[in-house]
């Protein structure tokens, strides 16, 4: 054996080097996108970089999905509060920095009530929760208003409706008002699926069947597929997120979870741009709670060790990344 082959490693995909130490895993809030993570690290540093950040939401403006990916990767990064109302009192009239005000602020909102925090939350911080929402909804209208042609608006007044109990009625019609501009948009079908969902006044079976419709009804290779398998997650938690429940072996669960990834992460035409890894982690927690350890190790070694947040916390919600590393080695072996 050659001395150089005892150095090799082989990556997820079939890649080859020589030895070099690993980087440790960890979960990236720019899911490996260039564009986002010099986007996120400019809005650490205040308002004097906003043209970096404007130049590439610009880009962004003629797709959706592009769109609503960066500035819902921007939404979560702490301070931009502080400065962007100054941006957008500079540049009035101009949409950018009230969608990304708006879009902060229903960040902002949920670090007054963590989503899955648990136990009570005060009313001090209920209050604060709708205050901060509803700024969100006055900017974000602003904004669908100055440039009706963009989805990602109505993108964010979902999420925000939510949080503030507008009812089944609104919430669908800002759906519909993100299909009209961006039929397949994966954000905002993310979105309607939760709001389906029993915590929200749904129930599974709504849930289920919209996530299967909507799978069904996008084309081949489209990341909707992703909705079923976390339709059958949200299933399997509402009866007790137990690792060991039969509930998602269940033969409907095995069919539905195959369909679905056959016109999505296993299907030729699925193109990994954007947070394509969120689809992939969806699925490979489906299949490995569902028993089927060899499709969930497939999907595994295209991740290598690109975890998500989502839906990993359903097992670990202080640290997503154990289940997934810990998961991740059971199934390889």
């Amino acid at each position: 054996m050659r001395w150089t082959s005892r150095l090799t490693v082989r990556q997820a995909e079939g890649d080859r080097f020589l030895f070099r130490r690993r980087a440790p895993a960890v979960i990236d809030p720019s899911f490996g996108d260039p564009r986002l993570a010099a986007i996120r690290a400019a809005a650490l540093e205040g308002a004097g970089r906003w043209p970096l950040i404007r130049g590439h939401l610009s880009a962004a403006t003629g797709d959706a999905e592009d769109l609503t990916f960066l500035v819902a990767g921007l939404h979560t990064v702490a301070g931009v509060e502080r400065w962007i109302g100054e941006v957008a009192a500079a540049e009035p009239g101009d949409p950018l920095p009230l969608l990304v005000s708006g879009a902060r602020h229903v960040g902002w909102a949920r670090h007054a009530r963590p989503p899955l925090s648990g136990g009570q939350v005060s009313q001090e911080r209920q209050e604060v929760f709708r205050a901060r929402l509803e700024i969100a909804e006055e900017q974000l209208l602003a904004a669908a208003e100055a440039a009706p042609h963009w989805a990602t608006p109505w993108y964010f007044l979902q999420v925000s409706g939510r949080g503030l109990g507008a009812g089944a009625e609104i919430a669908e019609r800002r759906f519909e008002a993100v299909r009209s501009r961006s039929p397949f948009d994966a954000a905002g079908h993310r979105e309607r699926l939760r709001q389906l969902l029993p915590e929200w006044g749904g129930t599974h079976e709504e849930a289920r069947d919209f996530a299967r419709r909507s799978t069904l009804a996008a084309p081949a290779g489209s990341p909707l597929g992703e909705l079923v398998a976390t339709a059958c997650l949200e299933g399997w938690r509402e009866r007790g997120a137990d690792p060991d429940s039969v509930f998602m072996t269940r033969p409907e669960v095995l069919r539905d979870l195959h369909e679905a990834a056959d016109r999505s992460v296993r299907h030729q035409d699925f193109v990994r741009r954007r947070d394509w890894t969120l689809s992939f982690n969806t699925f490979a927690m489906a299949f490995v709670l569902s028993g089927d350890h060899a499709s969930a190790r497939r999907l595994f070694a295209v991740l290598g060790r690109q975890a998500t947040e989502f839906p990993w916390q359903y097992l670990d919600d202080r640290s997503p990344l154990v289940p997934f590393l810990e998961w991740r080695a059971r199934v390889s072996h």
